[in-house]
């Protein structure tokens, strides 16, 4: 495994972390290499098996795990967002090149999926859309950097601080 993908595979865990512990199921996530934050989620999802999906508008909604599995009739995004709606499974659902202007009822599907209710965990992550769309989506959405904008936190381990 070289340097890169080690360091890669933490950051793409942690995003995670804090994607499944948000308080919306809809997350606005900026990130200056979405394509290289796509491949590191890749293989996160290889390695762990959790269920998540990639929506693009060339390719419709497919497995991030399996990266020739396309979901069937998901190639608009209104019907990629039903079929999120409907799921009754755990999924992150990634959304990549949303462009403006939404129509009204993909509007409305994106406000119903950050309203969905806990029991049935589900997160649609929104990278780099388009400011007036996470502006227009409001307080329903949980803003996520993918830089690391946390503090680091010291632990002692064998009487030394460790970041």
């Amino acid at each position: 495994m070289d340097s890169g993908m080690t360091a890669a595979a933490p950051q793409a865990a942690e995003i995670l972390e804090r994607i499944i512990g948000a308080a919306s199921g809809l997350v606005v996530l900026d990130s200056p290499d979405a394509l290289a934050l796509i491949g590191q989620f890749r293989a996160v999802a290889r390695n762990t098996g959790q269920a998540m999906y990639l929506w693009q508008p060339d390719t419709g909604l497919g497995s991030l795990r399996d990266a020739h599995v396309r979901v069937p009739d998901c190639q608009r995004l209104g019907s990629a967002l039903r079929y999120m709606q409907q799921s009754m499974h755990f999924g992150i659902y990634f959304l990549v090149g949303l462009e403006l202007p939404l129509s009204a009822m993909d509007a409305t599907l994106l406000r119903q999926l950050a309203r969905m209710p806990k029991e049935h965990l589900r997160r649609v992550v929104l990278i780099d859309v388009p400011a007036a769309l996470a502006e227009h989506l409001g307080d329903l959405t949980v803003r996520l950097n993918s830089k690391d904008s946390s503090s680091k936190r010291l632990r002692l381990r064998d009487g030394r601080w460790l970041v």
